[in-house]
């Protein structure tokens, strides 16, 4: 199955076209993202990862894990068009009684990379940064981000243009281009003074390829119910074109660019890469 990183010309799960641009611009100093007290993975340090990625790679069910390709370029440079992933089911799955002391459950957390159903379409599945949870305040000013009035540095975010767009880069404000019913609905009846406040049991998400990322601010929020987990690991990285990889099936073309060119076009040193998401004050 692929999953959902867009860029301008890309579409969803298959695609899902995108488009936009940016450059950081920002005179003040940025204040640092020090991890915060409660954003801890503590069942996931590097052995537990590693634990659950083979109990996983083991014992393989749908159930608990799903492979995923990436083929679109809007979590770059996080995540790289033709990576292919695991996605854990488990991480935010909700604690039964006795579950709950066995697994890894924890809540969404700000810095999450999140995989979700497209809440316009949720036979698409996207993966994206959570950017907010319930209750943030969320600004955009020339291309930097301010959460709940701090100005946020993100190591992670690139900006591929260098121009600034009025609405991508500077959110919340009037969309220069047609956004979808669920984005009007979150500017029209959750910006307060200039911010963009997240309602009880939704998120607000963002590609890392900013100027080029389909997301949030152009579909709405997404519905704690339509998230599916995290990625876990690349465990396969393959540098092959967008329109090799939206389709559900192998086209032709994509058999043969494999067969030719399976060493030199395999990004080794990404294989077996442990996915982490980054914390967010």
């Amino acid at each position: 199955m692929s999953l959902e990183n867009t860029t301008d010309s890309a579409a969803p799960i298959a695609p899902l076209p995108e488009s936009i641009s940016a450059t950081s611009v920002a005179s003040e100093p940025a204040v640092p993202a020090a991890p915060p007290d409660d954003y801890q993975e503590e069942p996931r340090g590097a052995i537990a990862e590693w634990t659950i990625t083979i109990l996983l790679l083991l014992f393989l069910t749908t159930t608990l894990v799903q492979a995923f390709v990436i083929p679109t370029g809007s979590m770059e440079d996080t995540l790289l068009i033709g990576d292919h992933l695991l996605v854990d089911k488990l991480a935010y799955a909700p604690a039964g009684p006795v579950s709950k002391y066995l697994l890894p459950y924890r809540p969404v957390k700000r810095g999450d990379i999140i995989v979700f159903r497209f809440p316009v379409d949720i036979k698409q599945t996207f993966v994206k940064r959570c950017m907010g949870v319930p209750g943030d305040r969320i600004r955009i000013v020339n291309k930097q981000v301010y959460l709940n009035g701090v100005k946020l540095d993100e190591p992670y975010k690139v900006h591929k243009t260098d121009y600034f767009d009025s609405y991508r880069d500077n959110f919340p404000g009037e969309p220069n281009v047609s956004v979808e019913s669920g984005a009007m609905d979150m500017l029209q009846h959750h910006v307060v003074n200039g911010e963009l406040v997240v309602p009880p049991n939704y998120y607000f998400a963002m590609g890392d390829n900013r100027d080029s990322s389909l997301d949030s601010r152009y579909w709405g929020f997404v519905p704690r119910e339509n998230i599916v987990g995290k990625p876990l690991i690349v465990y396969w990285s393959y540098d092959a074109p967008t329109d090799q990889l939206q389709d559900s099936g192998i086209s032709v073309a994509h058999v043969f660019d494999l067969v030719k060119n399976f060493f030199p076009k395999t990004r080794w040193k990404r294989t077996f890469m442990l996915i982490h998401g980054y914390p967010i004050q």
